[in-house]
């Protein structure tokens, strides 16, 4: 048996009720002493596990690079009707709880008094890809501000349409980003994140993750998870 961890399996997140959540961490926990290998989708998700890590492989979700790729901001903007002048942040709002909303909103007022072209656009993840590709490309940076992601694909995504990104220290971003220019990791702060979006955000230009994501195709990805699977096979069953 193979099993992958996405997020929400191990991370504290009680979205639906406290007790719920608990006991379904301590079953995502418990199945790992009868898998064969185990795949995380972030290093931070391998770190949560109470034992079995050594037959744990780290695979982030792989993306669709046909879909995702660069396109000129000013004909993206053209098609959603935004203004090619504003410098616009991109916040996907998914649960506001988990996403931090609150933080999200009073670090971008913070950042507006600095810079009022800036505009804070909110979008529900849940877009179709060719959508959501458009507002990645027509977006000046894309915030990130969650309590608790694993390997969040909105910024794999975002980097393959070369735009910057401003986070927070959560899931595999600092991996992503590493060497990703104007993109920033920052502290879980107002000020910090606004300090941030100023600078990102408010040199309008795109950064260089294209070449940073290039192996994270969906192709690529799945003959990773497949070289799993086939290892998994081999194992005995005294081994698991």
């Amino acid at each position: 048996m193979v099993i992958t961890f996405r997020g929400s399996d191990l991370n504290p997140v009680d979205v639906g009720g406290g007790a719920r959540g608990v006991v379904g961490r301590l079953l995502s926990q418990c199945a790992i002493l009868r898998a064969a290998r185990v795949i995380c989708v972030s290093a931070n998700l391998k770190d949560r596990l109470w034992w079995g890590t050594e037959r744990v492989v780290v695979i982030p979700d792989g993306i669709d690079l046909g879909i995702f790729h660069p396109r000129a901001r000013d004909e993206a903007r053209r098609q959603l009707g935004w203004p090619v002048e504003d410098r616009i942040v991109l916040f996907n709002v998914g649960d506001p709880r988990i996403k931090r909303l609150d933080l999200a909103q009073a670090a971008f007022r913070r950042a507006q008094l600095v810079r009022p072209d800036l505009r804070l656009e909110l979008i529900d993840g849940r877009q179709l890809p060719d959508r959501m590709a458009l507002l990645l490309n027509a977006a000046d940076c894309l915030l990130l501000t969650s309590d608790h992601e694993g390997s969040p694909n909105i910024v794999k995504e975002a980097l393959a349409c070369n735009l910057p990104v401003v986070s927070v220290n959560v899931g595999d971003v600092a991996e992503r980003i590493a060497g990703v220019t104007p993109s920033r990791v920052v502290d879980r702060s107002e000020r910090a994140i606004a300090e941030a979006l100023v600078e990102v955000a408010g040199l309008g230009v795109r950064c260089n993750g294209a070449a940073a994501v290039r192996h994270m195709s969906q192709d690529h990805i799945a003959e990773r998870v497949l070289a799993v699977y086939r290892d998994a096979m081999t194992v005995r069953p005294a081994e698991t």
